[in-house]
């Protein structure tokens, strides 16, 4: 058993966190400490609010409450909400503590009295209008190096560059929007430059760090970027500087709060009646320290709080910093103090707490920025967690349930038994370096092969002529339900434990432990009555904006003739490919199972084996002509046909799939919002119809206007009839086109 000592970025007790705050550095180490505890490893997990600083006093004057009595109310709302969804700290602390303070004022005089502290007089802005001095986050300007406006003083988070008072250009007090004077005031500074070599010998090891957090830190610590930063402001709020005749000043927030990490360790070790028990993770060497914080704060944690540390010797540097990127919203940081940002006691009074942790989980903004949207929330829910994980634990328990009462008799399937391997290493790799989106597709992934697992086996036709048999297959479907329950317990907790209890386990999953993944279910258990554990999400106000945007009738050709007409013959629907499986008697065939959104998968024979490998097709969106006769190839059934654009008649030799550009439901239909007919068809109906592939430039598709959704992408697919041109879609949002990659030429037809 390993220790580890986990630290999470402080929220500032403004406001209420908001869903920035979780992807980027809430979440994730959350998840992190329940994969150490699968694996039997003891955590020490801390953090808390950050509540001093001038923002906490000016927004207490508005309130008319002492700073205080307003920090320690946002400190208990985001105590709680961060309890709501699932994220359990050893101590969500705050630093406006008695032991917080004492813990800094000994750190201060430890450093200073070994010279890494001075006293320096140095410029500050000074706003004569407010009559106060300014911190860094209240004087914004634009940034001299790359030009970004509303940056702020001390630092830019477009491109890291860090600053002095006087270095921003155009500054202003964002309290009055007053240009700010620079004037002189005595500060104590920390002396960085001094551990400029120990810091550099410290970050080259680092080679498993990643790459924004290594390249943030090295450019800090190139010849022009280390400096000796104050480490005091002129303020009143806040940890008091412990010596004589520096009443008038505090000890400023960006130095303190990083201890925090220290004295919320100190503090729990206190709690739990053991005062010495965080020395066995901040003195120990074997016990690795991870600090999970977004981008903003690499400097911060890479360099000035190892320098602390250093300073201080005997107490363990930082192991990893896993800093996330934004999470964006409309283009924007979610950002409490720029507004936008969606608040976690709001989203959590309209969505469980495992599905909002899912969402986010698979977004997360681990190597780039990614953009939070409600439709896309909705689609992933829908899609990929209630559809695919969510289907098929109920599925399974509830045909379990109905038709054995408990788990039956069975011998395990060594197919089965391969591919919770298979997930087991991938996720041990994935989650042990901090790859948390991965790790989450790796279990989403074998909820796809479990969904396959049981449409191939066809129990509810098979217990009906073999119930043994059936039961072998049954025994192991639930070894996938046991394991996928304990795979994504550090995502969603909650829906784990359920499954968990459903299956009449002992214990709880953490008891229970990962090597517990290739344990077999237990024979002969009775198994408990179930239901789904995750709900569809209905957005009613996605449903209104949708309407809104819908194409004028007027848009639509007057005339259903030619073309047209034959194209409202065709139930054209987006689907998911959940299964590839070679053709038994025909080497260039796949026969694929695809999610059409209907009770059982639409099987498909393919003869595009040569062009597209299994890893290529497994997961993918299509679009399906979905009300074709059946028909069979070699003896193996077809219910449909996929669609392609072929180049071969324009001097090209490629063959593209065609896809959605977003995430619509499986099963909608791409009817440009006409009205289409579910008959059956033939061949010849869909081969009438003019269908390209082409790229729009100026508004204009192989010559012919066409107007497009806001967001479309360039190359696109349409329905063309002599001067009309339709583009091919669901008449909403949502155009058809081909991978970004695609070497497919313009003007490809589609079959």
């Amino acid at each position: 058993m390993s220790k580890i000592c986990i630290n999470i970025a402080w929220p500032y007790a403004n406001g209420p966190i908001h869903l920035g705050h979780v992807a980027g550095s809430l979440l994730p180490p959350d998840i992190f400490r329940r994969y150490n505890l699968l694996i039997g490893n003891e955590v020490l997990m801390v953090g808390g609010s950050d509540q001093h600083g001038t923002p906490i006093t000016v927004s207490a004057e508005k309130k008319g409450v002492t700073p205080e009595e307003y920090a320690n109310m946002y400190h208990e709302i985001n105590k709680k909400a961060i309890e709501d969804l699932g994220i359990e700290y050893s101590l969500y602390n705050k630093t406006h503590c008695d032991t917080h303070i004492e813990v800094t004022q000994k750190i201060f005089n430890d450093l200073k009295d070994k010279g890494y502290i001075y006293i320096k007089e140095t410029n500050q802005y000074f706003c004569p209008k407010c009559s106060r001095f300014l911190p860094d986050r209240y004087v914004e300007g634009i940034c001299p190096k790359c030009g970004a406006e509303k940056t702020r003083s001390d630092q830019c988070d477009a491109c890291g560059t860090t600053f002095e008072p006087g270095d921003l250009k155009e500054p202003y007090c964002t309290l009055c929007g007053t240009t700010p004077e620079i004037r002189p005031t005595q500060h104590f500074f920390l002396k960085l430059s001094a551990f400029r070599d120990q810091l550099l010998e410290y970050v080259s090891s680092k080679d498993y760090w990643r790459a924004n957090v290594k390249a943030f830190t090295q450019n800090w610590l190139s010849d022009e970027g280390l400096f000796d930063r104050a480490i005091t402001r002129d303020m009143s709020w806040g940890v008091p500087i412990p010596v004589e005749g520096w009443d008038d000043k505090v000890i400023y927030v960006w130095f303190e709060a990083v201890i925090g990490y220290l004295s919320a360790s100190v503090e729990y070790s206190k709690m739990i009646g053991k005062p010495d028990y965080w020395k066995e993770f901040w003195q120990n060497p074997e016990c690795k320290h991870y600090y999970f914080i977004g981008k903003d704060n690499i400097p911060f944690h890479s360099i000035i709080w190892p320098a602390i540390l250093m300073g201080l010797g005997n107490i363990e540097l930082p192991y990893d910093i896993p800093a996330n990127e934004y999470l964006m919203l409309g283009g924007g940081k979610l950002s409490k103090s720029r507004g936008g940002a969606i608040d976690i006691p709001s989203v959590l009074e309209k969505f469980d707490a495992d599905v909002v942790r899912y969402y986010l989980s698979a977004v997360m903004p681990d190597t780039h920025d990614s953009e939070f949207t409600w439709e896309d929330f909705q689609t992933k829910v829908n899609n990929e967690l209630v559809a695919a994980l969510g289907n098929f634990y109920h599925r399974s328990l509830d045909f379990a349930k109905k038709n054995y009462g408990a788990i039956p008799a069975g011998t395990d399937d060594p197919e089965v038994t391969k591919a919770i391997e298979e997930t087991l290493a991938e996720y041990i790799e994935c989650l042990s370096h901090c790859d948390f989106k991965k790790g989450l597709k790796a279990v989403m992934n074998l909820a796809s092969f479990s969904n396959k697992y049981f449409n191939d086996a066809a129990p509810w036709k098979l217990v009906k002529e073999d119930k043994d048999a059936c039961g072998n297959v049954i025994y192991n479907v639930l070894r996938l339900v046991q394991a996928l329950s304990i795979f994504a317990w550090p995502y969603m907790p909650k829906s784990s434990e359920r499954i968990w209890g459903f299956l009449n386990n002992e214990g709880t999953v953490q008891d229970a432990g990962l090597d517990f993944v290739k344990s077999g279910v237990k024979i002969g258990q009775s198994l408990n009555d179930s239901v789904p554990v995750f709900k569809k999400v209905d957005i009613p106000e996605l449903k209104e904006k949708k309407e809104e945007k819908k194409p004028e009738a007027a848009a639509q050709p007057a005339n259903f003739t030619g073309p047209f007409a034959d194209f409202r013959k065709l139930d054209i629907r987006v689907g998911t490919i959940i299964a590839v499986d070679d053709h038994p008697e025909a080497e260039k065939l796949y026969v694929l199972k695809v999610d059409l959104g209907e009770e059982e998968p639409r099987q498909l024979v393919t003869n595009i084996k040569p062009l597209f490998p299994r890893d290529y097709m497994m997961g993918r969106r299509l679009l399906v002509i979905s009300n074709l006769k059946k028909a069979k190839f070699r003896g193996v059934e077809s219910a449909g046909m996929l669609m392609a654009a072929d180049d071969e008649k324009v001097g090209g030799t490629h063959l593209a799939l065609l896809k959605p550009s977003t995430d619509v439901p499986n099963g909608t239909k791409l009817n440009c919002g006409l009205e289409n007919s579910s008959s059956r068809i033939e061949l010849k109906h869909f081969e009438a119809v003019t269908i390209k592939m082409s790229t729009v430039q100026d508004g204009k598709f192989m010559g012919k206007d066409m107007k497009l959704p806001d967001g479309a992408p360039k190359r696109v697919v349409a329905i063309i009839d002599g001067d009309n041109i339709m583009p091919f879609g669901d008449g909403k949002e949502c155009v058809i086109t081909v991978d970004e990659d695609s070497e497919i030429l313009d003007e490809a037809d589609v079959r």
